[in-house]
């Protein structure tokens, strides 16, 4: 899976004017100075640090009398992160799902959803140990801010917040799929035991002997 570089809110000054420019038109770093009134080396700064951050990359030459010059442009998979439309389109079409199909019907769905996702990563090396790492920092990249508690029964993956919180809206089946997910991904079953209400709260619980969880990671987990 591709994980799309960091969120657009984080780009200010300078660097938000040259993604703006670059999402319309591949240019130079002399076309960017031009018109924007700056230095072809403090252009060159910004351009390297959004390079770093996988905004834009350099896509192609443009040939002139006198010698190539870099073009730059925005890559492709960081066009999404710019779109306000995902989270009240997401929320939408839960709502419609919800409304069309039974409980159990959704849940298959959201189960189905979440294996397809594993299936974009490539597949986890090591012992279970190594794979829920593997997973926890997968989950970073998504964006999940968590740690991981760890006892003698199992390992617990405790978020600070919820990925998908505008899709949750206190119902258990979007959980579904980021447990099918984790499942996919350690290849031992993983038991959601997320906090849903006003704050959500990811939750997932892995048996360390091969189990289907729920030894307790529920607690303040609403019902579903």
């Amino acid at each position: 899976m591709t994980v799309p570089p960091r969120r657009p809110g984080m780009l200010k000054g300078t660097r938000d004017q040259i993604v703006t420019l670059l999402r319309r038109q591949s240019l130079t770093a002399n076309d960017i100075a031009a018109r924007l009134g700056l230095t072809h080396n403090a252009v060159r700064e910004h351009l390297a640090a959004l390079r770093r951050e996988g905004i834009i990359r350099e896509g192609g030459l443009q040939r002139s009398a006198s010698r190539p010059a870099v073009l730059y442009e925005v890559v492709p998979e960081a066009e999404a992160i710019f779109s306000k439309a995902y989270i009240p389109f997401v929320a939408h079409l839960m709502r419609v799902l919800r409304q069309r199909l039974q409980p159990g019907e959704l849940d298959d769905v959201m189960h189905g959803v979440g294996r397809g996702l594993a299936a974009e990563w490539p597949r986890l090396r090591g012992d279970l140990p190594q794979r829920i790492e593997a997973a926890s920092a997968l989950l970073e990249e998504l964006g999940a801010l968590h740690e991981i508690e760890r006892s003698d029964r199992s390992v617990v993956i405790r978020g600070y917040g919820c990925l998908l919180s505008a899709a949750v809206h206190g119902r258990p089946e979007v959980c579904r799929a980021m447990e099918s997910l984790l499942s996919e991904l350690v290849e031992v079953p993983v038991h959601e035991c997320c906090t849903r209400g006003e704050r959500p709260r990811c939750c997932f619980e892995i048996a360390l002997d091969g189990g289907g969880g729920g030894t307790g990671a529920q607690a303040g987990a609403l019902p579903a």
